[in-house]
């Protein structure tokens, strides 16, 4: 009797494991977000990285400093020389470029720059063949070049019902939204674009669900063979 409780309360925990096996799961609608004209320029935040460069004074900005990138200190200002604590956060890269040619102006004549970003990033996790980061040299993304960056989708992925979670970087709420890969005429009507720091979740099918149920419960059920054997044989 021992014993059979024991069971029922592994197979129980089993089904348990299974049902978290699946990531950012939610009782509300995740809704998919119509296509507009969507634009969108990347600004600058606390703790990013920047690649700032002076083709006209390249003493300005030495290549020991933008060996990894300036970092941008929590409360949003970087230090360079001459012109000292600028604050970027909140700008874009055109804009803080023009701020540091309007602050370089009463040293330099005519100075020029540029401005970028070198942590801009999407992740891409789940039903992928290499799930991870993709680096991202621009403001926006597909959600189909994302997938492709990631080596494709497996067999075992949901194809309609992507998820896309982005998030405010000033507010830090968080926004989900979903995109359906099987239909070119809802694909069209739906916003696939991707901007820094989104992350894709492409979910696992019942298939693979019940898989990795299956296995768990083959480990399982080989743990309490070894544990039930020698009792079985002590109490014959």
């Amino acid at each position: 009797m021992r014993l059979l409780l024991f069971l029922l309360t592994l197979a129980f925990l089993v089904g348990g494991c299974a049902s978290k096996y699946t990531l950012v799961e939610t009782n509300s609608t995740v809704q998919a977000e119509p296509m507009s004209n969507y634009y969108y320029e990347y600004k600058i935040q606390p703790h990013d990285r920047l690649l700032i460069t002076s083709y006209k004074f390249p003493e300005v900005t030495p290549n020991t400093m933008n060996d990894k990138g300036i970092l941008v200190d929590s409360s949003g200002y970087i230090n360079l020389p001459l012109i000292k604590r600028v604050h970027v956060a909140g700008l874009t890269q055109n804009q803080a470029a023009q701020l540091l040619e309007r602050k370089y102006s009463k040293y330099l004549r005519n100075p020029s720059f540029n401005v970028e970003v070198l942590n801009k990033r999407i992740y891409v996790l789940g039903e992928v063949n290499k799930p991870g980061v993709v680096p991202l040299d621009r403001d926006q993304m597909s959600i189909l070049e994302a997938i492709a960056y990631a080596g494709g989708l497996s067999d075992n992925a949901v194809r309609d019902n992507i998820i896309v979670i982005s998030k405010d970087p000033y507010t830090h709420r968080m926004h989900m939204r979903k995109i359906d890969l099987t239909n070119f005429d809802s694909l069209q009507r739906t916003n696939i674009i991707l901007k820094p720091d989104d992350i894709v979740y492409v979910q696992p099918n019942t298939w693979k669900k019940f898989k990795v149920t299956s296995e768990n419960f083959s480990a399982l059920l080989g743990a309490v063979n070894a544990v039930a054997t020698p009792y079985l044989l002590f109490t014959r």
